[in-house]
């Protein structure tokens, strides 16, 4: 792609979405200017997806810009931070057609609007394939406050928002692998819903808290590393959406079912530990304990159980 050519996409493409911000100076600088908030922190996040691994070969360009994005705010909602701007980086592989930057950009404009963020800058290259786009989200959180993974205490409680599992059986769901009646398997998967409702309240009493996206069995053993703790954590008491519980009841091995639904991953609620006398907060189910000690121990229908790597690794 020639330098005016990129230039004219990203004007064309891309400065829609800065908002008129000015420190975004409408992309035509080789930098931005963040200003700084009174009494705030600054918290940045990164993650990147790429095509075939993150999602299907094939996925509408519109939807991977959206899920771009909401994975990134699921970092910051578990950081309870008020998201505000972020960079993109995106290598266009060779097929990918203007219409499909187009849809990219439009998909991604769309959930910018949504969340109140705007597109400071970044980077467009081309590549050979596969599609990749890397986004750094940046979020607000009063100075001091993060909620990190390394606060949990023995006598913590263990909980998790939403439903757990509808990720990797979404996922399951696009490629034909379960019949997915209604397509909510399948919606949960593709729409990623970052829990930045849950900002107040983990700010007010979470000790811990990471987002649900390797699997919630390999965060909660980020979690108890980060914090030195031994967590038990107890998968018959999974919160699950009717759809998994559908599939949970047909599987034969169940206590390997909730396994495989706790380290699918890409779920992207939020799992953090709160003091054992606060009142367990609307919308979340308790699934586990902290305690002395150091390490992870994985119970599922009624038996320990070894749950291997419990999620992703990126290795």
């Amino acid at each position: 792609m020639s330098g005016a050519d990129e230039f004219g996409e990203i004007a064309r493409l891309f400065r829609p979405l800065t908002r008129g911000d000015a420190g975004a100076f409408d992309l035509l600088d080789d930098a931005a200017v963040i200003p700084q908030r009174a009494g705030h922190d600054l918290v940045v996040t990164k993650d990147a997806i790429v095509e075939g691994v993150h999602f299907p070969v094939g996925e509408k360009p519109d939807l991977i810009g959206r899920k771009l994005l909401r994975v990134n705010l699921s970092d910051l909602a578990a950081k309870a931070a008020e998201p505000f701007a972020c960079f993109l980086a995106v290598a266009w592989p060779a097929g990918f057609e203007v219409r499909d930057r187009e849809r990219f950009a439009l998909g991604l404009h769309a959930d910018l609007e949504t969340f109140g963020l705007a597109l400071l800058g970044g980077d467009t290259v081309s590549t050979p394939g596969p599609f990749t786009a890397s986004l750094t989200a940046l979020g607000w959180v009063p100075q001091g406050r993060m909620i990190r993974r390394s606060g949990a205490r023995p006598g913590d409680l263990v909980m998790v928002s939403g439903n757990i599992g509808d990720g990797v059986l979404g996922l399951d769901a696009v490629q034909g692998r379960i019949v997915d009646r209604g397509g909510q398997l399948a919606f949960r998967y593709r729409f990623p819903e970052p829990r930045l409702d849950l900002r107040d309240l983990l700010r007010k009493s979470a000790t811990a808290s990471a987002d649900v996206s390797d699997g919630l069995i390999a965060d909660v053993r980020h979690i108890a590393l980060a914090s030195g703790v031994q967590i038990h954590l107890d998968l018959d008491q999974l919160p699950l959406s009717r759809g998994a519980a559908t599939w949970l009841e047909q599987q034969p091995d169940i206590a390997a079912a909730l396994v495989r639904l706790a380290s699918g991953g890409d779920d992207y609620e939020v799992v953090c530990t709160l003091p054992r006398g606060v009142r367990r907060p609307p919308g979340f189910t308790i699934v586990g304990e902290v305690t002395e000690g150091e390490g992870l121990e994985v119970r599922a229908a009624g038996r320990p159980v070894d749950p291997g790597q419990g999620g992703w690794t990126h290795v």
